[in-house]
């Protein structure tokens, strides 16, 4: 393939005021770490409600917590957040959709839309891993917590909750990195994320290969860093006798 690479491109002007191509992938990188690490936040939060909730003994609140995770692991990601953004606004009270329609500047309601769509979709993920590893415990400890005096919130909170958390960190690492490549999304609605940006900087500059390879680099780079943190988290938080702990 005679292809002339050019990877001076970057620092060329965009013919966008005084900015370069480089500062176009910057300015993509920051909106997708701040939808994913946003959309994370959320993620954990009520992902560990959920899972919780699906291992309490009462079965209603089992049922409902079963439900949620069923409904949004089984709708396409990308069908949610079309519902989210085009959908729901039309949905709420006058007010509130003027708040959103026209209050708001374009970006910020795109970002508030795509935060909510990955940080529910992800939570019913966060959920499972959170009731399995719950139940990945030895019964006994729920057992002996409750024998010793302590309530059902207290045992979640002292005991279970503590040790599940430290056992279910590997699988809460692939759904972090998930949550960022998820973020590419966003580019669907609007949000001018890392993709949207390789996108119009490969349209403007012609220089399709450069783009996409810097984007593919950028992506990589992040993503190794957080496992390879991650990683060193797991292992000073590895609880001795379980999930291969010494």
């Amino acid at each position: 393939m005679n292809y002339h690479w050019d990877w001076g491109v970057f620092f060329k002007p965009t013919g966008v005021g005084s900015e370069i191509y480089l500062s176009w992938f910057a300015s993509g990188l920051g909106w997708t770490l701040a939808v994913a690490l946003s959309g994370w936040i959320i993620a954990l939060l009520l992902g560990t409600v959920v899972g919780v909730a699906r291992t309490l003994p009462n079965r209603g609140i089992a049922g409902l917590a079963t439900v949620y995770v069923e409904l949004f692991r089984n709708v396409p990601l990308l069908v949610q957040l079309f519902v989210w953004y085009f959908l729901v606004p039309d949905l709420l009270p006058e007010g509130a959709q003027i708040w959103f329609k026209q209050d708001l500047s374009p970006t910020t309601s795109q970002f508030l839309s795509v935060v909510v769509c990955l940080g529910l979709f992800t939570a019913a993920r966060v959920a499972e891993q959170v009731r399995t590893g719950i139940e990945a415990l030895p019964r006994g400890q729920r057992n002996a917590a409750m024998a010793v005096g302590f309530s059902l919130g207290q045992t979640y909170r002292h005991v279970l909750l503590p040790q599940a958390m430290r056992i279910i960190i590997p699988p809460l690492t692939s759904e972090f990195l998930n949550i960022i490549k998820n973020s590419s999304v966003a580019s669907l609605i609007g949000l001018a994320e890392l993709l949207a940006q390789t996108k119009q900087t490969a349209e403007f500059s012609a220089n399709l290969f450069e783009a996409f390879t810097l984007a593919t680099v950028i992506y990589f780079t992040l993503n190794m860093s957080l496992m390879l943190g991650m990683s060193a988290l797991e292992k000073k938080l590895r609880v001795p006798g379980m999930m291969g702990g010494k």
